[in-house]
C-alpha cells in the first residue's frame, strides 16, 4: 500500500499558496498613475520587493525532508501525466535521481504547478493511497 509523505490537507494548502504566488506578475508598472482606488487591485497582482509569499513557499519546501521533496515532485509529475500512480516508488526514485538544485525553484518555474499537484493528488487518492 502506498503512503504519501504528507497528508492531502498539506498539499491543498501548498497548492493555494502556489496559486497565490503564480498569479502575481513582475513589477512592470512602477507608477500606475490614475485613481488610487483602482491602483490597489493592480498592486496586489504584482510582486514587490519584500513580498514574502515566494520566499515563504521556498522556505517551506526546502525545509521538507528528502522523502517529502521527492514525493512532491513525483506528485507533480503524476498530475502532469508523466507517470501513473502505480509507478509511485519509481517516480519518487527518479525525482531523487534527477534532483539538481532547489525543488522549490523547479516547482515555481512550472506555470501550472498548482493544477498539476491537485491533479496528482486526485489520481493518487483514486488509486487508493493512505
Amino acid at each position: 500500500m502506498i503512503e504519501l509523505p504528507f497528508d492531502s490537507d498539506e498539499i491543498e494548502q501548498l497548492v493555494l499558496r502556489f496559486n497565490a504566488v503564480m498569479a502575481k506578475e513582475g513589477m512592470d508598472i512602477p507608477d500606475p498613475g490614475g485613481n488610487a482606488s483602482d491602483d490597489e487591485v493592480a498592486e496586489t497582482l504584482q510582486e514587490t520587493t519584500g513580498d514574502l509569499s515566494r520566499d515563504e513557499i521556498t522556505q517551506e519546501i526546502e525545509s521538507m525532508d528528502d522523502e517529502q521533496k521527492d514525493g512532491l515532485v513525483a506528485l507533480f509529475w503524476i498530475g502532469r501525466g508523466d507517470a501513473e500512480p502505480a509507478e509511485w516508488e519509481a517516480t519518487k526514485a527518479l525525482a531523487r535521481q534527477q534532483h539538481d538544485g532547489l525543488v522549490s525553484r523547479y516547482l515555481l518555474g512550472q506555470p501550472e504547478v498548482g493544477e498539476f499537484l491537485t491533479e496528482g493528488l486526485e489520481k493518487m487518492l483514486e488509486y487508493g493511497v493512505a
